[in-house]
């Protein structure tokens, strides 16, 4: 019997994670595994998801993570303080909710910090700026949302100006901007603030050099994209499958 595995999120037009696990199966001969994509257009269709007896864990993509939770019978403790979930574990019917995210941007993230860096710009308020946010304050970095709509306390993009990027040298985008196919959008900044002390970190992979990273490049900041952070996730996320392993 095949264990199936695998991505909820919508649109699904290309998967880091179907391809990962498909290899690692094959790479470390892990027979009777399935991966696959389920793009739902709706977080209600999950639910016909769930019905598969040989589903024993789902990972959770944008615009799903947090609106995924009332789906799942509980949370460990990670993910109940983030308030998003990316990893879901299916066992005994039982679906148990987990962030690896926030594993994952730590791992890729912390390497690359330098003395200087103590305060954050996080672009965007979804899913996955929760983890970000969560290892932030792990780390004692100051943080500030930045929206394009922005609720209370958050700051919109009109906020932004040279004189808080001198103050802010950590910017943080966990938006889709500038993802495949739309390589040329970026969030709004004024990016001329920027210069080599820097540290811009995009969660978006494909392209490698999004158009964001290439204005921090353009002035010799510290640039990193989101890659790294998907191979960590992923291995955290295998981790909790671990019992599910047959």
């Amino acid at each position: 019997m095949n264990i199936k595995l695998g991505l909820i999120g919508y649109p699904l037009s290309h998967s880091f994670s179907k391809g990962y696990f498909t290899e690692k199966f094959k790479k470390e001969n892990i027979s009777h595994h399935q991966y696959d994509i389920y793009p739902i257009e709706k977080i209600e269709y999950v639910e016909n998801l769930f019905q598969h007896e040989q589903l024993s864990g789902l990972n959770v993509t944008i615009p799903y993570k947090e609106t995924v939770i009332p789906f799942l019978d509980k949370l460990d403790e990670t993910a109940k303080e983030i308030g998003a979930v990316n990893t879901i574990k299916i066992e005994n019917g039982e679906k148990i909710g987990f962030n690896t995210d926030c594993y994952g941007f730590e791992m890729s993230f912390k390497p690359l910090l330098k003395p200087h860096h103590h305060k954050a710009l996080v672009l965007g308020t979804g899913g996955a700026s929760k983890a970000v946010v969560y290892v932030l304050k792990k780390l004692g970095i100051e943080f500030q949302y930045v929206s394009r709509t922005p609720s209370s306390g958050q700051w919109s993009y009109k906020d932004i100006s040279i004189q808080t990027l001198q103050e802010y040298t950590i910017i943080i985008n966990t938006t889709p901007l500038g993802m495949y196919p739309n390589i040329e959008t970026l969030p709004p900044l004024p990016y001329y603030g920027i210069h080599a002390g820097h540290y811009l970190y995009d969660l978006v992979y494909n392209p490698a050099t999004t158009a964001f990273l290439n204005e921090g490049i353009l002035k010799g900041a510290t640039v990193k994209n989101g890659l790294d952070m998907l191979y960590f996730q992923a291995e955290k996320a295998w981790d909790i499958w671990d019992t599910v392993k047959k």
